[in-house]
């Protein structure tokens, strides 16, 4: 017996064989068979649409705060891409590379808080503007904070923490190597990398040795020191996305 079945995503063949005929009963059982299986197809591929809508909303949450910081929007797809690769380099399991992939691009939600003469100034900020700008972190985490979705929870976490630093001197809580959660401290060096390979209202890109320079540098004091490695060890791999998504 083979029985055919498809939806609007999938075309599917099911290949039976049995030594005794079949009986009605054999026919009933195979036509509930046929029709659960045309039910799960169904719910595969809404649960599909599901995830593919909600990783459209959240990109284009990310873009809006960047959009109105005067950044591209291709700035969030990148640290998105380049958090989920580092994380695809520690090993990290499928479903929480993905997961990274989708919260990464919300890391600067806060910023909608920030006002225009701040956000938007060419220049150096003063320490009391600077103060001002340092709140978007504990905003953004405040503003995602709560939800039953998992994958806000992680865009929380990461709102909240990006801006810590591997020895303790960053915001907003002071946190310190491994108290800084893995999520944020995967997307802080991812963002600050793109920031340095890309051109700014009040800077020109990197060159490449300043990048590589720049991060030895700061290795185990603004950025996990694994984590710096890692990307190191792959450069050419993280300049490739960077090349293929510009601004």
């Amino acid at each position: 017996l083979v029985i055919y079945c498809e939806n609007s995503a999938y075309n599917l063949l099911f290949y039976i064989t049995r030594t005794a005929p079949f009986s009605q009963a054999d026919h009933h059982f195979t036509k509930l068979l046929s029709e659960n299986i045309v039910v799960a197809l169904e719910n595969i591929r809404l649960n599909e649409l599901i995830l593919t809508n909600q990783k459209e909303v959240l990109y284009r949450l990310g873009e809006i705060v960047e959009t109105r910081s005067k950044e591209s929007g291709m700035h969030v797809r990148r640290v998105a891409l380049f958090t989920a690769l580092l994380a695809e380099q520690l090993g990290l399991p499928e479903l929480t590379i993905e997961q990274l992939k989708l919260a990464a691009p919300l890391h600067d939600v806060g910023k909608v808080a920030i006002p225009d003469a701040i956000l938007h100034k060419p220049g150096k900020l003063e320490p009391d503007e600077w103060e001002i700008m340092q709140t978007h972190a504990a905003i953004g985490e405040k503003m995602l904070d709560g939800s039953n979705i998992e994958v806000l929870q992680l865009a929380a976490e990461i709102a909240g923490s990006h801006h810590e630093k591997w020895d303790g001197s960053g915001y907003p809580k002071g946190l310190k190597g491994e108290q800084i959660p893995l999520s944020g401290r995967l997307t802080a060096i991812a963002d600050v990398f793109d920031a340095l390979a890309s051109k700014r209202c009040y800077k020109d890109a990197w060159p490449e040795p300043q990048i590589i320079d720049y991060l030895k540098q700061q290795r185990a004091q603004q950025f996990d020191p694994q984590l710096v490695d890692l990307l190191l060890d792959n450069f050419a791999d993280f300049m490739a996305i960077r090349e293929k998504y510009q601004d």
